[in-house]
């Protein structure tokens, strides 16, 4: 079972090192100005590239997550509150994970000049923010996993 929890650990590692990037290639489409499509399509081409692999590496860590939790039935039978935690948050990960596919959507199409409500409406402020949701998710993770605190 070591073998398993060390690739679910290189594969979670791996996801949400693209889970932290993608958002921050967003940032950099937002702020490119109108008329530079040279840039804009480099960036989504990056962007595209980026989330098929994290869409890749995701599958493998979920796989061998649910691998281990069946494996060792921590909190099947009601008790270790940790755990349904950590499986409400990776849950929400893997909501993020699909929220950037439909954002990273919307920045296609504002290249493809699509009609107002399928583009990107937002600033790269906005996207700043949002780039910070899997640091938080990926911290409350690891604390819940090490310090099993209920």
């Amino acid at each position: 079972m070591l073998w398993i929890k060390s690739l679910h650990i290189v594969f979670v590692t791996s996801w949400f090192a693209g889970l932290f990037y993608l958002p921050r290639i967003f940032v950099n489409l937002a702020m490119v100005p109108e008329g530079s499509s040279a840039e804009h399509a480099r960036l989504i081409l990056m962007a595209n590239k980026l989330y098929r692999f994290m869409t890749i590496l995701a599958v493998p860590a979920v796989g061998f997550g649910l691998w281990l939790w069946l494996y060792y039935g921590i909190g099947l039978r009601g008790l270790n509150g940790w755990m349904h935690t950590k499986l409400f948050l990776v849950v929400l990960a893997l909501g993020y994970h699909h929220s950037c596919g439909r954002l990273l959507k919307k920045f296609q199409n504002s290249a493809n000049g699509a009609a107002n409500s399928t583009v990107n409406q937002r600033s790269h402020v906005w996207y700043r923010w949002y780039n910070e949701l899997p640091v938080l998710l990926l911290l409350a993770i690891v604390i819940l996993v090490v310090l099993k605190p209920f």
